[in-house]
Order: structure tokens, then sequence, then C-alpha cells
């Protein structure tokens, strides 16, 4: 069944691009925003009007000429309002208090989480507590609270499904944190608001098609269409970890790390290393970073585990170009402080197979990408900013 567009609808999304365009534009007069994006003056106009009288937007106080007349420029208010962002992570927890123009005001870090599904919430709650306590501009509304949780999550009912680090199944995030801290809350999967920040703040600035492949204690990814983020069907979408590179990988169980991911994250690396590494000079706790420092200095056991990393990681990008055909393709998490060395190879691995190659960057904003994020979908909820179609 095809979704009718409403007026209501239609005038959040016109509201949506203003709001945008004064964003990415300030300053900027009312008529140069009516002709860029195809409006009427009086409709830019109205809907000017209630952004300064929510306080998204704000008259600068000067003027430039143009065709003899004298314009009022706007801009966006950037200090108008403040977000809490959190990623859940998947072994600590990072915090940030910030103004809608993506200026941290403070930051909270927790290393681990909960031994319960409850101690991970207290630990959580602290967090938010913190951030409230952080000293913000005169005036400064805390507009809302978003959390990336490291899971599959339902975001229209802040229902997280299954994080298993966190000891949540079925976990009611939204209802608890509304209720404890009478603000609006999101809640979503920690690598769609990281792809969210990218497109806002980030190494994906201005582009409309990305894939965000976020490279830690596991590996997931967030796909942005057409300029919005796309969920699928059961709310899953970007569960690369999950992808199969060869036939052996089939009949297998995949219950809390899927075939990708055993291999190509933090955690797999890790492991692979400490596999190679028995009855050698074994190194206890090893990491992938140590695993890639050690590639740096030509140690020879670690050239087969980096390259294996770098096949599995290459074969993943080529299947979600040819299918998503994205523009660009941006590396986060943590694995992605070495992108020195995935980058180059996988550039060249990649490099003639498909007809139209995307092009591949790294994350800019690293731990921040996910609370960045949570001021893009704060910003969306909260001011009725896009919600045609229930696109957030």
């Amino acid at each position: 069944m095809f979704h009718t567009i409403t007026s209501a609808e239609m005038r959040s999304v016109n509201r949506s691009a203003v709001l945008d365009y004064i964003r990415r534009n300030s300053p900027v007069a009312r008529s140069v925003i009516a002709h860029a994006l195809k409006l009427s003056l009086p409709t830019v106009m109205r809907i000017v009007d209630e952004l300064i009288a929510h306080g998204w937007v704000r008259p600068t106080g000067t003027k430039e000429w143009s065709s003899s007349r004298r314009r009022d420029l706007l801009e966006y208010y950037k200090d108008g309002h403040a977000v809490i962002g959190v990623d859940l992570g998947g072994t600590k927890m990072f915090g940030a208090l910030a103004n809608i123009g993506g200026e941290i005001i403070g930051e909270q870090t927790v290393n681990g989480h909960g031994t319960s599904g409850e101690a991970s919430y207290a630990m959580l709650e602290e967090i938010i507590s913190e951030l409230m306590r952080v000293p913000r501009p005169r005036g400064q509304k805390i507009r809302g609270i978003a959390v990336g949780a490291p899971g599959v999550t339902r975001t229209h009912d802040g229902i997280v499904e299954w994080a298993p680090s966190l000891n949540w199944r079925e976990y009611p995030l939204k209802q608890k944190l509304e209720k404890r801290f009478r603000l609006p809350c999101i809640v979503d999967n920690d690598v769609n608001l990281a792809a969210l920040g990218e497109q806002w703040f980030g190494a994906g600035d201005g582009a409309h098609n990305i894939v965000l492949i976020a490279i830690g204690t596991g590996v997931g990814a967030g796909l942005i269409v057409d300029g919005v983020l796309y969920r699928g069907h059961n709310n899953a979408a970007g569960e690369v970890g999950f992808l199969l590179s060869n036939r052996a990988e089939l009949d297998q169980q995949y219950e809390k790390f899927g075939a990708l991911e055993s291999v190509i994250s933090g955690t797999g690396i890790a492991e692979r290393a400490q596999h190679v590494r028995t009855g050698k000079r074994a190194l206890k706790n090893l990491t992938s970073q140590d695993v890639f420092e050690a590639y740096r200095r030509h140690e020879t056991w670690s050239i087969p585990l980096i390259n294996e990393t770098v096949d599995y990681l290459s074969i993943a990008i080529v299947n979600i170009s040819t299918l998503l055909d994205p523009e660009l393709i941006i590396l986060g998490g943590g694995v992605s402080e070495s992108a020195d060395v995935l980058l180059p190879a996988v550039q060249a691995r990649i490099q003639n197979i498909l007809p139209k190659t995307p092009t591949l960057k790294v994350s800019t904003l690293g731990r921040r990408a996910a609370v960045m994020g949570a001021i893009a979908q704060i910003v969306h909820t909260t001011s009725d900013y896009f919600v045609a179609r229930k696109l957030v």
C-alpha cells in the first residue's frame, strides 16, 4: 500500500529542508532560502517565524544588500539547545553533553558494563545524571537524550531487543529514561547514530548515500540511503557482522558474533592472534591494536593475520557496494584507528572489481560519532523536524 503524504507531513518536510539549509549556510536571508529550496517566500517566512519562536534559528542583527534591498540575515542558533548523547558501546560507555551545533560541553566515560541488565542501566543513568549537572550557557535548555545501544533496537517504541554486552533483552529503555529524567528520549542502534553523526558533522558531511562500517568489539553498519537512515523491515539493516564470505560458513550457528565479525572485529583479530602465538612468545591480553603495531614493525607472525583481515573487509565492502552503490563508505570504530594499514590495502584490492568504486574514508569523529548523531536525532524528533513516513 502506498503512503500519501499529508499536508502536515509536507509542512514537516519543508520545515526540515529550511532548518537544514540554515544550519549549513548561516548566515542566510529568507529570499535565498526560498530560491534555493524552490519554496514560496511566504512559506519560508512562516517556517522561519516558527523556528525563531522555538529557539532553533535567530536573526543575526545584520543585513546585506541585494538588488538595492537590505535583507535580514538568519543563523542556526546552536547555543539555544543542548543534547545528551550516550554511546553504550561494546566494552565501555561514553556520553557527552553538546549544543546542537556539535560543540561538546562535557563528557563522561565509564569502562565496562554492569554484571546484570539493571546494573548496566544504573551505570547509564549515572552518566546522564552527571552530564545534566555540567554547567551550560545561560538560558540553554536540554532538548532531549539519545542513546545508542550495541544491538537491535525498535526505535519507534525505544525497546532494545537484544544487546548481549548489556544483558538486555526486550528492554524498555526509552520508557525508563523518560520516566526518570522527564525529557524526550530516543533509543537507536549505536552505529545508526554514528552514521548520522558523520553525515551531519563528520566525514559524510554533504553526502546522501553513506555506509558507515564500525569495526570494534563487533562489526555493524549504519546505512543512509538518499539522505535517510535505512533500518530495514526488522530494524536489523546493517548487521554486516553476519555477512558470509565462503561456503564453509553455511549451515553454522552464529549467536553472539557473526561470521564476518569473528574474523575482522577487534575481538576476532585478537583471538586469532592468540591462537597463532600459542607456543611462541605468547602475549597476555593481546589486543587488535597490538597486532597492528606488530604488523607495522614487520613482525612475520602478524602479516598473515592482517592480510586475512584486509581480504575479508574488502569482500564485505565489495558486496555492500554492489547492493547499495554508496557514494561514500566510512570506516569507524576502534579498529579504524589502524586505517593507515587497512585503507590503502583495501583500496588496492577492490579498485578494479566494481563498475563504480565508492570513496573510502576514515571517521573524523571517532568515539564521538554516535553522540553527534544523537544531536541529529533529537533535532529531528523534538522539533517535528523530519517526520514524513516516520523516517526517524
